[in-house]
């Protein structure tokens, strides 16, 4: 159930976000978090369905962004509720935190809009579990800052990579170790961290062939979560396609990071 997740991500406990990048269909949600809640179970991995309502930073206007607040909560909702999973989604302006507050348990803010004062504290006051990710422009050591803004301990940082010249990004592993001195849950970003962003031209590409050994290599690092975008058909996605793993490699991914976890954290 969705409490008992949470309640493991307050002990501490490693966990899980993944889903598609943005709400497509209800019928798309509820069969990826069907088939992410049975892997997750069989591992006793907690686990944290992931979708957008609606996408607000595209590079072109013609770029699909979503069903919008109402049909995607309401998608989120039936979710939440059918499959019995926590829900996070992204809220990019106050006006939503209230109505996204209703069903998602963790609010997101997205890594362009990470230094927006309100939205950080509004989106904390809520109660719920606030997930702030990294700006690919923005040290790590800032997210000491930005956390703090928040008023509560319910804060998890991401790790989602930093802008390396044009249409690049790069991850510094060491930004995991520093953000983890805040002590609060750090989560690695194993798919968006490998996007190429506008390298498809009107939208971002990506090299999610990598995703399993970069979300490997972080969970070395003792962090709290791995946070995965994924999609049965990426090729067919309508947001995120050059990104986004395969969900028939989502067992792959959680086998290995829970092995090499078990093997340098017990």
């Amino acid at each position: 159930m969705p409490d008992d997740a949470l309640k493991k991500i307050d002990q501490g406990e490693f966990f899980l976000i993944a889903g598609p990048c943005a709400i497509e269909s209800e019928k798309l949600c509820l069969s990826v978090a069907e088939n992410l809640a049975k892997l997750c179970s069989k591992h006793k991995l907690p686990f944290i369905f992931k979708s957008s309502y609606c996408k607000a930073n595209r590079l072109s206007e013609k770029s699909y962004r979503g069903p919008g607040i109402d049909k995607g909560l309401k998608i989120l909702a039936k979710v939440k509720k059918e499959i019995g999973v926590p829900i996070l989604t992204d809220v990019h302006e106050t006006v939503e935190i209230k109505p996204a507050a209703q069903v998602a348990d963790i609010l997101q803010i997205p890594a362009f809009l990470c230094r927006q004062t309100a939205l950080i504290q509004q989106a904390a006051a809520t109660g719920r579990w606030v997930n702030i990710k990294k700006g690919q422009f923005l040290a790590p050591e800032d997210m000491k800052l930005l956390a703090e803004k928040a008023g509560t301990k319910k804060v998890m940082l991401t790790e989602r990579g930093t802008t390396f010249g044009y249409r690049n990004l790069v991850v510094d592993f060491r930004s995991l170790l520093i953000m983890k001195k805040t002590g609060r849950p750090v989560v690695f970003d194993a798919t968006h961290s490998l996007q190429l962003p506008g390298a498809g031209g009107t939208i971002s590409g990506g090299q999610p062939e990598y995703s399993i050994p970069m979300a490997v290599a972080a969970a070395t690092l003792g962090i709290n979560g791995i946070f995965v975008e994924t999609h049965p058909h990426p090729k067919e996605a309508l947001s995120d396609s050059g990104a986004m793993l395969p969900l028939s490699q989502m067992l792959e991914l959680i086998e290995s990071v829970l092995n090499v976890r078990k093997r340098l954290h017990g």
